[in-house]
């Protein structure tokens, strides 16, 4: 039982590098691509250098801001889900703090014989400009591109769906034994875990369906996914988080915070805005 425990375990792991492998060589495909917009364009006074030190200089500040601005994205979603704050001011914030590393990174490399001669705050100020500008824009446009590739741009808390069919548990216990090949998500999940899903949690493109054996990462946008699981009795209780009814076990509070514990042991957080149609719901 441990052996197989840990084996599916490693099985997880691994099927989640793979995804975070492709995901990380796609996102440096299109950094490639804005790297030689650039250099071709040579923005910012660049254009008066010659072509092949326009591509290295920029694709070589094009693979340092990702490697600088996509950690701000493990920053937002900590963020939302701990505090139930707007994902795009958080994104402002972390793009103002990315930015700073970022200036310095730029003003050593073109000032390499001076470093570390500190610049006149007015060049500096215009520097950390021109590097907000690029790198606001590219933040922008990778969101733009995972809400296309992911769920649709966050909902008002008000508006989150509900995928809800009445019944007894025994119906709901019979229908969510569906069959792989009558479903596109089941069809994704390794055979030993079962096909009686308890929750699904967005993780960046792609939609992690748990059962009670264990959990996987899918690629399809969240949305999608609860159209598989409609003959589930189940809610979104939150923009990332799906939850089988009959899978709540517990109910944790912490303050205003509230998260429903599954009997996986697994832990989804409810939006606050939720939280009043869950009561009146008999959820919690």
């Amino acid at each position: 039982m441990g052996n197989a425990s840990s084996e599916q375990s490693m099985g997880t792991g691994m099927g989640k590098g793979r995804l975070f492998l492709r995901k990380t060589l796609s996102d440096l495909a299109i950094m490639a691509v804005i790297g030689v917009f650039l250099a071709v364009i040579g923005p910012f006074g660049s254009i008066e250098q010659p072509l092949a030190v326009r591509l290295i200089s920029w694709l070589a500040f094009a693979f340092a801001g990702y490697a600088i601005y996509s950690p701000m994205g493990v920053f937002v979603d900590r963020a939302h889900e701990a505090l139930d704050l707007p994902v795009a001011p958080l994104w402002f914030v972390g793009v103002l703090v990315a930015t700073v590393p970022m200036t310095a990174l730029v003003y050593i490399v073109q000032y390499m014989p001076d470093w570390p001669t500190m610049p006149p705050l007015e060049e500096a100020l215009t520097t950390y400009f021109y590097v907000f500008v690029i790198g606001g824009a590219v933040t922008l446009l990778f969101n733009v591109l995972g809400a296309r590739g992911n769920d649709a741009p966050p909902e008002p808390e008000d508006r989150i769906e509900d995928v809800v069919v009445d019944g007894s548990a025994e119906v709901q216990s019979a229908q969510s034994e569906v069959s792989r090949a009558e479903n596109p998500l089941l069809d994704q999940l390794p055979a030993e875990l079962g096909s009686d899903v308890i929750a699904l949690e967005m993780e960046d493109h792609y939609v992690r369906v748990h059962t009670p054996l264990g959990s996987e990462l899918v690629l399809m946008r969240l949305r999608d996914a609860m159209v598989h699981v409609s003959q589930i009795e189940g809610r979104q209780v939150h923009r990332s988080w799906w939850v089988a009814r009959l899978a709540v076990e517990d109910v944790k509070r912490e303050g205003r915070n509230v998260r429903l514990v599954l009997e996986s042991g697994i832990e989804a957080p409810v939006a606050r805005a939720q939280v009043s149609e869950l009561k009146a719901a008999g959820w919690i």
